[in-house]
């Protein structure tokens, strides 16, 4: 048995969970035609009012700033810093949470807190920890005040990033973390 089977099988998702062949993703047409197109419109105005038309060849340390610099939400206002993410910008394991605590606004990194020793506690489980083939970061970069649930189109200002991060990445598997 490989690495890779030992790790599913831990999981549980052995042998149900099969990897997909690398191949360009297939778009549901019916399902493309039946988003709103407000939805659309909101996504490429995001695009325009972050500045973000080049977006798609920065490199790490442009989309640092890019996003440490990013006002095009009312988020970044209120919040000490962005929280970007953190951890090996080649791995293999992606983990996405959902937006930075009071903790992480603090300290700028992911997943500090309470819910912090918990992912350390499931990446050792698994024999992974922060830095040595995990990426760790949020959907949201701003912590929201009052850690209330970001609104519809903050969430659509920080997707291009994490899109981007993803891209960067590369990663064999992403793991969602939360609700959202």
């Amino acid at each position: 048995m490989n690495r890779e089977e030992a790790i599913l099988r831990e999981l549980n998702l052995y042998p149900l969970w099969q990897q997909r062949a690398q191949t360009k993703p297939v778009y549901d047409q019916e399902a493309a035609a039946a988003q709103p197109i407000i939805e659309q419109e909101t996504s490429q105005s995001v695009m325009e009012k972050a500045g973000l038309q080049k977006l798609a060849s920065c490199n790490w340390p442009e989309l640092k700033t890019l996003v440490k610099n990013c006002t095009a939400c009312k988020l970044r206002a209120g919040c000490t810093q962005t929280v970007f993410g953190m951890g090996d910008v080649q791995a293999d394991w992606l983990f996405v949470g959902e937006w930075p605590d009071a903790d992480e606004d603090v300290q700028g990194e992911p997943f500090v807190g309470q819910s912090g020793k918990l992912l350390d506690n499931m990446l050792a489980a698994i024999k992974l920890k922060r830095g040595h083939n995990v990426y760790i970061t949020n959907i949201v970069k701003c912590y929201p005040p009052g850690n209330r649930m970001p609104e519809a189109n903050e969430i659509a200002q920080c997707m291009p990033y994490l899109e981007r991060q993803i891209q960067l990445i590369q990663p064999k598997l992403i793991v969602a973390l939360g609700e959202t």
